[in-house]
């Protein structure tokens, strides 16, 4: 680790950097607290939490993702080795039965069991938890995260944990002082961190401890339903802690140095640290992030299930879009919905082209590292990576076309370009197929065209006959999207901009579209005086 008093270079402008950089410190200061007893030299620990309470979603791998970056940042910055760590909560108590699941009858019969003896509602599985674990790998590993799965019951089950719980019990009136003022009268007469098993239903037990004995490392407490008074060790996975001093217990026995969370988990980070001092620990270094949102603006819930899975996603974007959508200003709340993939693709797209001419280029190698294609391609930046056409071209072109397989755009394309094939361009090859899903799903059913206003129509009766001009001509985008732009200004369409709507509400039955001169250069010039000719003979819809 760098020399505290060296002045440091200048981050890459990237936010994985700026946080790399609060996790280099956080690991410079551990060091300095344990120097000499043989822990100093052991790698940066970053941990993702999950609940596996409901099925996985977007915002479990967006943690995953954000959290993979700020450790390749990390490494980068130091050249220190760093470790992830995925974290399953899976001893929890199932509270209740979430929406999206079969077989809910059952699962309400095991409300209050941890989750990892819950049955499997899928029956693929020996748990639900096992099966939403499962679940999450599975995702984790089609994207290529380097990671280590940790679950909760195995760690208290198998004593990772046995130590700080003892450590919990010699301290619990400290802990009860941070979280009681929290609560509500009620619970706060009854709160206590540690949360004994049942030895005979299992259940994790909400109750108050009658005695905690630290020497022995047990509680007793009684069951508010029999009346029974028990002895129960804390360790060895007879008892688990309330979540806000679970995730501190976890921060003090693990070491964790970095872990990120949502912005409504604010005020659980706080007393989290608290109590995670009050063990003899020091919270990890973190961001904050914003919430995904649904298209009405609601928090997605894992339970409702109000958001994109990963596999929605991918049915019509490549796994690059889907990381570029949760690298984009993740302090920002951003809605997570079907309409917001092409524009991710084309951010893509656009990064890679530029890291592209900074790699052939003698920039700053900090260029290239602000680059979020530097962080999805591990380091480097393929070629391959990268599509001469964009995702919103090809659906343009797929809507215009009425394109319901890849052969029809691989006409035009082979038309524009013959040196392109799928073999060639494999990541356009992928495109294209996107591209014609999404066409299918969503931009044919809402397709609608309107009838051109009289200047409207004498601009495109103008624009027609310019671009016969060019029929049979191999000619430049840049020409044609000039010629456009000439036609718009000599018309007079005041904003300029009025004049693209006007381009894509009449020809392409969108709001929306790309630039006009790269389509036409696509789609073909004696394609685009027919699209506009029978555009200017279509009659009002009712």
């Amino acid at each position: 680790m760098s020399d505290p008093n060296t002045p440091q270079p200048p981050l890459p402008r990237a936010w994985p950097f700026e946080e790399a950089r609060k996790l280099a410190d956080h690991v410079q200061a551990r060091q300095g607290r344990v120097k000499g007893d043989g822990k100093a030299a052991r790698p940066a620990l970053l941990e993702t939490g999950y609940g596996p309470s409901g099925l996985p979603h977007i915002g479990t791998f967006g943690e995953v993702a954000r959290t993979s970056w700020v450790r390749q940042a990390y490494t980068e910055l130091t050249g220190q080795p760093a470790q992830l760590l995925a974290f399953s909560d899976d001893m929890d108590a199932l509270r209740k039965v979430p929406d999206n699941v079969p077989q809910r009858d059952m699962l309400a019969k095991f409300i209050g069991q941890p989750l990892s003896r819950v049955p499997d509602p899928f029956g693929t599985h020996e748990s639900f938890a096992a099966h939403n674990n499962a679940r999450l790998c599975n995702f984790l590993d089609q994207f290529g995260f380097d990671y280590e799965f940790a679950s909760s019951t195995l760690y208290y089950t198998g004593g990772r944990f046995d130590a700080a719980l003892r450590r919990v019990l010699e301290v619990h009136e400290e802990i009860v002082g941070v979280i009681a003022p929290t609560l509500g009268a009620d619970r706060r007469a009854t709160y206590s961190p540690v949360l004994p098993l049942h030895p005979r239903t299992g259940e994790v037990m909400q109750v108050k401890m009658d005695a905690v004995n630290p020497a022995e490392g047990t509680v007793r407490w009684t069951d508010p339903a029999t009346g029974e008074v028990f002895e129960t060790p804390v360790t060895g996975g007879h008892a688990k802690m309330q979540w806000k001093a679970d995730w501190a217990m976890r921060w003090y026995a693990l070491g964790v140095d970095y872990e990120m969370s949502g912005k409504d988990l604010i005020d659980s980070v706080r007393l989290s640290g608290k109590i995670c001092r009050i063990l003899g620990g020091e919270p990890p270094a973190g961001l904050t992030y914003e919430l995904f949102l649904d298209e009405q603006g609601q928090k997605i819930s894992k339970s409702k299930g109000n958001g994109l899975s990963v596999e929605e996603w991918l049915r019509y974007a490549p796994q690059q879009s889907l990381e570029q959508f949760m690298f984009n200003q993740p302090q920002r709340a951003k809605r997570l919905y079907f309409d917001v993939i092409p524009k991710a693709a084309d951010d893509y797209l656009t990064h890679v082209d530029k890291a592209l001419a900074l790699q052939a280029s003698d920039a700053p190698e900090g260029d290239l590292r602000a680059n979020p294609a530097w962080f999805f391609g591990k380091g480097k930046v393929e070629a391959q990576s990268g599509s001469p056409v964009f995702f919103s071209m090809l659906l343009n072109l797929a809507s215009v076309a009425n394109a319901e397989t890849p052969e029809v755009l691989w006409g035009f394309i082979r038309r524009y370009d013959a040196d392109v094939s799928p073999e060639t361009h494999p990541m356009l090859a992928g495109l294209v197929r996107y591209a014609v899903a999404y066409y299918i799903d969503f931009v044919r059913p809402s397709k609608v065209f309107r009838v051109p206003t009289d200047k409207e129509r004498a601009a495109l009766v103008d624009l027609a006959v310019s671009l016969r001009g060019y029929e049979g001509e191999s000619t430049d985008a840049s020409v044609l999207q000039n010629l456009v732009f000439e036609i718009g200004k000599r018309h007079e369409f005041d904003p300029l901009r009025s004049w693209f709507s006007c381009l894509y509400e009449v020809l392409l039955g969108q709001k929306e579209g790309p630039r006009f001169g790269g389509f036409v250069a696509l789609y073909g010039v004696s394609e685009t005086v027919a699209l506009i000719e029978t555009a200017l003979l279509r009659e009002p819809q009712e």
